[in-house]
């Protein structure tokens, strides 16, 4: 098919500069990311009774751990040298490993605090598809995570340096960093829907979560063509991402069949589930 002649430019630089300082976009884009998921945890946490602070608390400790394991995840998987575990900017966050290191770490920093741990599950998830969100225009600033050759209205123009040596004739490309970030804004908002509908347990929007972006993750992968390591000639996020859809269904399916009301056994005081209710959808993401 024949589309009008489009697309979208890529910037010309990845650096904001202020007189001698340089901001990298990336960078800032991540940073962005984890505020908004913050602000969005506190807001719903504070929605359910809690207060905004336990969120702050949690974070101090989640989000760094994010940023390591997301690290040593693409450092790991892509068979990068030592000297490289620091050049952060340079881009490179595996997020299955900032996932499963940073949930991992604010479960035990909720757990500390004496939080009840389902209803602030509850509380953070939506936010962390908005922090992913965010995170991926940074991709964008850096002309990477991208498709297959298209000719798309909404192709992303990439400079020749970065093309793979197979396209180098080709201009626009697939924006599968946008891809992904529709995908998980969309998915902030289907969990917020559902959670505000009460047919979940306490706790079951990590694991509704990891289903739904292991889906977009394993769709998105099929478009890239960056280099990545393959097992048996499949990438290995498709077969991390695979993984969690299987897993996260599985556990889904048996929650539903137990009977407990809750995903996690409260650990703290009660919180108020009603008041998730309390605003609707816009207020939720807005943390104004």
């Amino acid at each position: 098919m024949s589309w009008p002649v489009a697309s979208i430019p890529s910037p010309s630089s990845n650096q904001l500069e202020i007189g001698p300082l340089q901001l990298n976009y990336y960078g800032l884009c991540i940073g962005l990311g984890v505020v908004a998921a913050v602000l969005i945890g506190q807001r719903r946490w504070a929605a359910r009774g809690g207060n905004p602070a336990d969120i702050s608390y949690v974070a101090t400790w989640a989000v760094p751990a994010g940023l390591v394991g997301a690290r040593a995840y693409h450092l790991i998987t892509d068979w990068r040298p030592i000297e490289d575990w620091l050049k952060v900017w340079e881009g490179g966050l595996g997020i299955p490993g900032g996932l499963g290191l940073g949930i991992l770490v604010g479960y035990w920093a909720a757990k500390r605090k004496g939080l009840d741990i389902g209803n602030a599950i509850d509380a953070v998830i939506p936010g962390i598809p908005v922090a992913q969100a965010i995170g991926r225009v940074g991709n964008w600033f850096n002309q990477e995570i991208f498709g297959r050759p298209t000719d798309v209205p909404w192709a992303v123009e990439i400079d020749e340096r970065f093309r793979p040596a197979a396209f180098t004739d080709e201009p626009t490309f697939h924006p599968a960093f946008l891809y992904e970030a529709l995908w998980n804004l969309g998915l902030a908002g289907f969990l917020i829907w559902i959670d505000r509908r009460g047919v979940l347990k306490k706790g079951m929007l990590l694991p509704l979560y990891v289903l739904g972006y292991g889906i977009g993750r394993f769709v998105v992968e099929g478009v890239r063509i960056d280099a990545a390591t393959l097992i048996f000639g499949i990438r290995v996020n498709h077969w991390v991402s695979g993984g969690a859809v299987l897993i996260s269904a599985v556990a889904l399916i048996l929650l539903f069949r137990r009977g407990e009301p809750s995903f996690f056994a409260a650990t703290g005081p009660d919180q108020d589930d009603a008041g998730s209710d309390a605003s609707d959808l816009v207020d939720d993401l807005d943390p104004g």
